[in-house]
Formats: C-alpha cells, structure tokens, sequence
C-alpha cells in the first residue's frame, strides 16, 4: 500500500477531536461475523462526506481495523451497512489504519484486507 501524503486536513487521519466532524451511524455489518460498525463521517473543515467502516476484534486488538473513503452527498440515504465493503472496493482509493496497518494510515485501492492474519 502507498504511503498516505499530506492532502492537507485532519479528516485524512482516524483521530479526529469530535468537534471537527459530524457522524451518523449506518448500522452493523454482520458479513461473515465482522461485526464492523458503518458509519457516515461529515469534516465540519472541509465538509467531505466520508464511509467509515471499523472493525474491532475482540481477541486480538492487533488485527483491528478501519477503512474510509469519500462518498457523494447523493449517496449516502442509500447506503446499507452490508454494502459498505462493496462501495469502497469500487472507490479509486481509500484511506485504511488501525493496529493492522502499524497504526498508520495508508491509501488502498481495490479489494478491502479483511484477513485474519497479517
């Protein structure tokens, strides 16, 4: 995966002060229990609309998680937790971190790494 260059806001990075966006909860996705949670993230500095998909293993915290990539304003009353996966897949990219990634965030593009082992 590529390293992720600055673009220039703090919507970029997973460790977001709450202040700085707006969440709505899609649901859960239940695939394969993943048990991820979806939701959809507003930065209130740049105003992108972001889907977020986190997913937190409670065995092992090193394999946990996140995935976020841009979706259009149009988009988003549409979407359903079980397709979130699906719609990423299809961005051009995608920004990924948690504890799986070494806690650093980088871009992807393609299939999600949803693997139990890294």
């Amino acid at each position: 995966m590529k390293k992720l260059p600055k673009l220039g806001c703090a919507c970029e990075k997973h460790d977001l002060i709450e202040s700085e966006y707006r969440t709505s909860i899609v649901g859960k996705d239940l695939t394969d229990d993943r048990n991820a949670e979806v939701s959809i993230i507003q930065c209130r500095l740049c105003q992108r609309i972001w889907l977020k998909y986190t997913v937190e293993f409670e065995n092992s915290s090193d394999l946990n998680r996140w995935f976020k990539g841009i979706i259009a304003k149009k988009e988003v009353a549409e979407m359903k937790s079980e397709n979130a996966i699906e719609y990423l897949e299809n961005l051009p990219w995608y920004i990924c971190g948690g504890n799986f990634f070494g806690s650093k965030e980088v871009f992807g593009e393609g299939k999600v790494n949803l693997e139990l082992e890294k």
